[in-house]
């Protein structure tokens, strides 16, 4: 399904909700990403949206790259219950404490896997999909492995259906449909 937006193109319908989701979906989602701090970032969004909608964490990103330190892993890695606290308290962001710690955590865990694979990026793009027609779904085989890893290297918050949300925004999966004027855009981005 699709939206006409303003311009006259069709869009994924999705983007047609919310003037924010067009201006994401028109310039993020779905475009290659390869940038450590960017797919960390993205990782742990998804994770905060878990039983919420994007939108209401992307209205919040600024707010969350600056809660927690413009997502470098260093930082992030060593916060402590003070940091929690502060966190729980921030109503610039969403105040959940397993969300909180599973993401002081995943830094953590983020450092080991940039130790053992090279980086975020090298990890994530080895469960890239080949450009394919889009097939609306929640999980692919190969978010479903993605999470199992990630949860046997420690990682929480990352389970099949927020693994295939990060892949699709991030460019490892292109799932804007057929007939949407971004899915070429996207598709050369990718080349």
């Amino acid at each position: 399904m699709t939206f006409l937006a303003p311009d006259g193109e069709s869009r994924c319908a999705w983007a047609g909700s919310a003037p924010d989701y067009l201006e994401y979906h028109d310039t993020e989602w779905g475009f290659p990403v390869h940038d450590d701090t960017r797919l960390f970032e993205k990782l742990c969004l998804e994770g905060f949206q878990s039983g919420l909608s994007w939108i209401t964490i992307l209205r919040k990103r600024e707010n969350f790259r600056a809660a927690f330190e413009q997502w470098d892993l260093e930082r992030v890695a060593t916060f402590g219950e003070p940091d929690i606290q502060r966190l729980l308290g921030d109503a610039g962001i969403i105040r959940h404490r397993g969300k909180i710690e599973a993401t002081i955590n995943n830094a953590a865990r983020a450092l080991e896997l940039i130790d053992a694979e090279g980086s975020i990026s090298d990890y994530v793009w080895s469960y890239a999909v080949d450009p394919a027609p889009p097939v609306v779904r929640a999980t692919s085989p190969e978010s479903v492995a993605m999470s199992k890893d990630l949860k046997r290297r420690g990682w929480r918050f990352v389970g099949p259906t927020t693994s295939y949300a990060f892949m699709q925004a991030m460019g490892l999966v292109n799932d804007h449909v057929e007939t949407c004027v971004i899915r070429d855009r996207v598709t050369t981005a990718g080349s």
